[in-house]
């Protein structure tokens, strides 16, 4: 009897996944594996949002797996080591698992890589579970990788995507291959109280209703503070929940402009991580350095902890940043505001921002976090390195009415229409009304600061 192994990382669903049927078709018999890697509890990657969120997704594959007559085996450790074991207990001939991009991803593939060939058994990577292209899929003429997005997006609509594959089914796991108990949100302490439900059932219904009811008007709002018209399905597709293959099938299927916008950012998605791919080191340094001198820690000491907890004084970055910590999540209109008003405002490094929302964003990851502070602050991908977000200007563009603010800053509750965007123009008894701070910067004077340090004074 032919054995093979699937090792699953952020690719958590039976449908639309190649390393799987690609097990099933040439094996006999299969383990679904999952390791608890000990790499990502010391590179401190294990908060409270994405392991609650994680527990869903690996007891959902547990429960899929098991309607068709299998099981998911987790272990916990060395990665290389427990997929090793694992092989050596199944007597596997082959392990597959899906490509990653990270610095990260290739270490462990050429490690697990060397280690399998030394006991006989072979490796396949396989390409698009985690993206729709392959990083690698399209280059330009003159380099590895696209450092502008637009030229990317024209190549990346072009290719033709593979096909989504079926969900197997039938699992046949060998019963000797042991494992740990499947572990439980509620094993989980310091979880955000409003965070989302994870797992590839919850994704697929999500998908189903996004498609049937929000996807025809993403284009014109999909920067809508208030009405939350975005899909949220970013949490799904960091952890594969979703395959962005099927994904990109199924909104073309639907049609329009809002399905073409929200095409879109997937292929941002792409594009970020085959910068990254490429880039490796864009995880911590800057992609295109502006030469800066950002504030010390120690003089930014106080704006960074009233950034974190949303105690800025300007109502649309506080209601995103409490809207972070209540639901491990954010309004990517909010993202915007809250990364520009750190990294340009108040002239701090933004991998302090960046730290603290993988700190707490359940859907975050290297790629996409990393690159879109970068992109934001200035140091990335972006054509206008030294742009400047107004967060008043853009509440009363994208919050009219308030309606987003009131829902995060209850204390503005009071406070209607427009007015709750400057609260501190009121004066006298009116303004000791409302319990909360004057702003911690003048956005002129942070706007002076940071032309300055660009040397665009």
């Amino acid at each position: 009897m032919t054995i093979s192994v699937v090792l699953f990382t952020s690719d958590l669903r039976l449908h639309d996944h190649p390393p799987l049927r690609a097990a099933l078709d040439g094996s006999d018999a299969v383990v679904p594996l999952f390791v608890r890697d000990e790499a990502v509890v010391e590179a401190g990657f294990t908060v409270p949002n994405r392991m609650a969120f994680l527990a869903d997704c690996l007891a959902d594959l547990d429960a899929g797996l098991r309607e068709r007559g299998g099981r998911l085996v987790v272990r916990s450790g060395d990665v290389v080591a427990e997929v090793a074991k694992t092989v050596a207990e199944a007597d596997a001939d082959e392990v597959h698992m899906a490509a990653g991009v990270s610095a990260f991803a290739h270490r462990r593939e050429e490690r697990l890589r060397a280690a399998l060939e030394a006991e006989g058994c072979r490796l396949h990577v396989h390409e698009t579970v985690i993206t729709a292209l392959a990083p690698g899929a399209v280059t330009p003429a003159s380099s590895d990788h696209f450092a502008v997005f637009t030229p990317y997006h024209r190549q990346w609509a072009r290719q033709p995507l593979r096909d989504a594959v079926a969900a197997p089914r039938a699992v046949r796991v060998p019963e000797a291959v042991g494992s740990e108990e499947i572990p439980s949100r509620s094993e989980v302490s310091g979880v955000s109280p409003g965070l989302a439900t994870g797992g590839e059932t919850e994704a697929r219904k999500r998908v189903t209703a996004w498609l049937r009811d929000g996807i025809g008007a993403y284009e014109d709002r999909h920067d809508d503070l208030p009405g939350d018209a975005t899909s949220r399905l970013s949490p799904h597709l960091h952890f594969g929940t979703l395959s962005p293959v099927e994904l990109v099938h199924r909104a073309a299927a639907a049609g329009g402009p809002g399905a073409e916008a929200f095409v879109r950012q997937l292929a941002w998605r792409d594009f970020h991580h085959q910068v990254l791919a490429a880039r490796p080191d864009a995880s911590g340094a800057d992609y295109r350095s502006q030469h800066d001198r950002w504030r010390s820690a120690a003089e930014a000491r106080d704006d960074i902890e009233a950034w974190r907890e949303g105690r800025t004084g300007y109502p649309v970055v506080d209601a995103a940043m409490r809207q972070l910590r209540h639901e491990g999540w954010m309004h990517n209109r909010g993202r915007l505001l809250t990364a520009s008003f750190l990294a340009k405002t108040l002239y701090v490094d933004w991998r302090v921002g960046a730290r603290h929302f993988l700190d707490l964003l359940v859907d975050g990851d290297v790629a996409n976090n990393q690159l879109n502070w970068q992109w934001m602050a200035g140091t990335g991908t972006d054509s206008r390195p030294n742009r400047v977000l107004n967060p008043v200007t853009q509440a009363k563009k994208y919050d009219p009415d308030g309606a987003y603010v009131r829902r995060w800053v209850p204390e503005l509750t009071g406070l209607g229409g427009r007015a709750v965007h400057e609260p501190w123009k009121l004066r006298g008894l009116d303004r000791a009304a409302f319990d909360y701070p004057d702003p911690i910067v003048d956005l002129s004077e942070g706007l002076a600061r940071f032309r300055k340090a660009r040397g665009r004074d």
